[in-house]
């Protein structure tokens, strides 16, 4: 069915004329009905725990939405209309649920057609605060939640280019935002140039990833000061508004826990045509309530010349933050190996706290090494500090004593890639408008998602922070998948938590620990009723070399085996890197989670006769030194081989009738597996990645350069082997890709590759959508192109 704009489309078999013009499509109705299904809501709860906001999101925009002008600066697309984030995801209900009664509870006053990109309690759980989105602006209102009632905050326009940003004070008295600069004149459009753009590098390494969305002349630095400078503003809950500081271009505002001071961060120039807008310079200050600089934290230059490692940072100050539990403290960390992993060093980071009024000395709070990830503390003694590495997959945490009278201890170390032995994140609470770690008794609650050969089970752990033991509290049980989400109430033991089961969709509960009670809160409806006797399970098994694997086996509603015998089978997967193939071998998910029949994913084709092995793991191993690219291939095949035995073995796939998808890295994979393997009958590869000479600095996950190895670039590169994909590939990209490394022109430059070669491919081009597509347009023809193509190849002997 034509729905009024083309999509171009390419196929080396055809003799017609190329590009083809071709109307959108759409698939089949039970296919569209999985595309239009509702949502999940999503929840917040307020910090006293009283009460659950519920926001309901709507199913996908419309092409026309998705085609609204937007802009490409220094990495981030907005829309200029109305200074926000491109083709932002917004809310379009919203609710409260009493928690204690689980009555549902309406919000009077909204607006009409509520478009909200983002919500914030207050800290005392009185007021909400609503971002809301038009055509020309984004709004600041505001929830009375006494008497369950909205009205418009002010007039003044939001700045949220960077995404709403709702800072409340701790007090609630009000909070501070980003709203549109004024007095600023808009760039005029220059057609013709005044000279030529020129960029220069002289004796200085400087390499960089392959990043999109770039700064390209002076006209787009115009662009960037001008809708990126903004006015923060502090409005109380009264309505009224105060300026704050001068106009200038601030990527950050964070209220000290006693709302005496402000850290502020201003980029500042120059700006660079060769990273995004995160690597350039920096100031980070604090203010006082008024906007006066009181001390400057850190002036940091343009980073255009880190390492392409994965842990290469800044020098100087970097992650600067409040410390969580003290009244206006400063917490940083500094890298000790100029920030390079590559220099040779016992001690990569050091961690350091400086307290108001900011002229003593800072104090060194821990050395570290690894690199600093996370700090949270629930009071001075009790401060945790992670570190990481990605090289060796390692992590630890240390528990510290803010006052240095004892030496900081180790709580764990750990490989971060061990799911089966994750012990989880700490649970936090609310006090006098501050989130803390709990801590009870010497002791934190822990949460995470138990994943195990059975499955992922999430757990609520008591650990001991003096003997480092944990307590198990409670478990998800059979027939239910259940994740505690916050912590209600630590005196009765009450959590948020969200559970589901097969049949039923994901629901907000209070799960109380003392009592073994279970209260829902929400009633969700089964979203798409006709999906329901399709059937779903986890499977496992091992490629040849030994290394367990698993997949979801998804197969149509009411197939028999025995009567039907096997099936033209999609295989959809996604590699991931892995030190260890004890680690690799790990099953993620759960029997357990609602069968929520996904269109982005393979899944929708169960409702058109396919067995459909989803989510089939891909582990791509390097142990000890050796690095898991140095075998990508070798290990590609033999997961692709272990998948379709898999199938076959179970008596549901035909082996002689299988296809490959993927996205994004899964489509590399699948281009790559249709080169070196005569194993898959055809292969779906959308918005990929195909020839890594164009991504010379690094890729997914390697750290290596293409001068580096030569070989493995030109190796791993299905472009440099389209003369060997001798099944039929159909290619989908989004025209305006926004992903790193992902241009249109790798697809592109492949379908030629094919063409030329006489090979069989489709190239499919999605107007105006990104990385991911947006539109109901784009995603149901994709649709309609992926199951017109395993019709026309899978189904040959129907």
């Amino acid at each position: 069915m034509a729905l009024g704009a083309t999509a171009v489309l390419m196929t080396a078999q055809s003799a017609q004329a190329n590009p083809v013009k071709l109307n959108y499509q759409e698939p089949a109705q039970a296919i569209i009905d999985i595309v239009d299904a509702a949502p999940s809501p999503g929840g917040s709860l307020s910090p006293d725990g009283d009460l659950l906001l519920v926001t309901g999101y709507p199913a996908l925009p419309t092409i026309a939405d998705v085609a609204a002008e937007q802009l490409k600066l220094a990495g981030r697309r907005i829309n200029p209309a109305n200074y926000t984030v491109s083709q932002a995801r917004y809310i379009s209900e919203l609710s409260l649920v009493d928690v204690t009664s689980g009555e549902s509870i309406a919000i009077d006053g909204l607006p009409t057609e509520l478009k909200a990109l983002g919500t914030s309690w207050s800290p005392n759980g009185n007021y909400i605060a609503v971002a809301q989105q038009t055509t020309d602006a984004v709004e600041l209102w505001l929830v009375d939640v006494a008497s369950r009632s909205a009205k418009k905050w002010t007039s003044t326009p939001l700045n949220a280019v960077w995404g709403p940003r709702l800072e409340w004070r701790h007090d609630s008295s009000g909070l501070y935002s980003y709203t549109v600069a004024e007095g600023l004149q808009k760039p005029k459009l220059v057609s013709v140039p005044t000279g030529p753009v020129i960029t220069e590098s002289s004796g200085r390494n400087a390499p960089a990833r392959t990043y999109q969305d770039l700064l390209q002349n002076k006209a787009d630095e115009a662009l960037f000061d001008y809708y990126f400078t903004s006015q923060i503003r502090f409005f109380d809950v009264d309505g009224n508004a105060q300026k704050v500081g001068p106009q200038a271009i601030y990527n950050g505002v964070s209220v000290a826990p006693n709302d005496a001071y402000l850290l502020v961060s201003e980029i500042k120039r120059p700006y660079s045509y060769a990273v995004p807008h995160y690597r350039f310079p920096e100031t980070t200050m604090v203010w006082n309530p008024a906007g006066e600089t009181v001390y400057t934290v850190v002036e940091q230059g343009l980073a255009d010349n880190l390492p392409i490692a994965f842990d290469a940072v800044v020098q100087g100050r970097r992650s600067v933050q409040w410390r969580n539990d003290a009244d206006a403290t400063l917490v940083w960390a500094e890298a000790t190996d100029q920030g390079d992993p590559a220099v040779d060093a016992k001690i990569r980071d050091q961690v350091f706290q400086q307290a108001a009024p900011f002229d003593a000395a800072p104090q060194k709070l821990i050395e570290l090494t690894k690199r600093m990830g996370r700090v949270l503390a629930a009071d001075e003694q009790t401060i945790l500090v992670w570190e990481r590495w990605w090289a060796d997959r390692d992590e630890k945490l240390w528990l510290v004593d803010g006052t240095g009278e004892r030496a900081p201890q180790l709580v764990w170390d750990r490989s971060w890639e061990d799911r089966y032995n994750d012990p989880g994140q700490p649970f936090t609470v609310q006090v006098d408008g501050r989130r803390l770690l709990h801590v009870d008794d010497g002791a934190m609650l822990l949460t995470g998602t138990g994943a195990s050969p059975d499955g992922d089970r999430p757990f609520i752990d008591r650990f001991d922070l003096g003997s480092n033991e944990a307590e198990r509290l409670w478990r998800s049980e059979a027939p239910y998948f259940e994740r505690p989400l916050a912590l209600i109430d630590p005196d009765a033991m009450t959590f948020l938590t969200q559970r589901e089961s097969v049949d039923d969709p994901a629901d907000f509960f209070v799960r109380d620990l003392d009592d073994a009670e279970l209260n829902a809160l929400t009633d969700t409806p089964h979203p798409m009723p006709h999906t329901k006797g399709i059937t779903r399970e986890m499977i496992s098994y091992a490629r040849e070399d030994g290394l367990a694997m698993s997949a979801e086996l998804y197969l149509p509603a009411g197939y028999d085996k025995e009567r039907d015998g096997p099936l033209p089978t999609m295989v959809w997967a996604y590699p991931r890197e892995y030190k260890s193939s004890s680690a690799a071998a790990q099953v993620s998910g759960s029997p357990y989670e609602f069968v929520r029949i996904s269109y982005w994913g393979p899944q929708y084709l169960a409702t058109q006769g396919y067995a459909v092995l989803a989510n089939a793991t891909m582990p791509i191993v390097g142990e000890g030194e050796a690095r898991p690219n140095d075998t990508f291939i070798e290990q590609l095949v033999m997961n692709g081989r272990a998948a379709i035995k898999a199938g076959v073995d179970l008596g549901v796939t035909d082996p002689e009738r299988v296809a490959l998808g993927g996205h994004s890295y899964g489509a590399f994979m699948t281009a790559n597996m249709l080169a070196h393997s005569d194993l898959f009958t055809t292969g779906i590869a959308r918005s990929g990645a195909y020839n890594r000479s164009l991504t010379p600095f690094g890729f997914q996950r390697e750290e290596r350069t293409v001068w580096d190895d030569t070989d493995l670039y030109i190796g791993m590169s299905p472009f440099f082997h389209a003369h060997k994909i001798d099944e039929p590939l159909l290619m989908i990209h989004g025209s305006n890709d926004n992903n790193s490394g992902t241009f249109p022109m790798q697809s592109e430059r492949l379908y030629q590759a094919i063409k030329g070669l006489g090979g069989t491919a489709r190239l499919v081009m999605l107007p105006h959508e990104s990385h991911g597509y947006r539109a109901r347009e784009s995603v149901l023809h994709m649709l309609w192109e992926q199951t017109r193509w395993l019709d026309t190849y899978l189904k040959t002997d129907e």
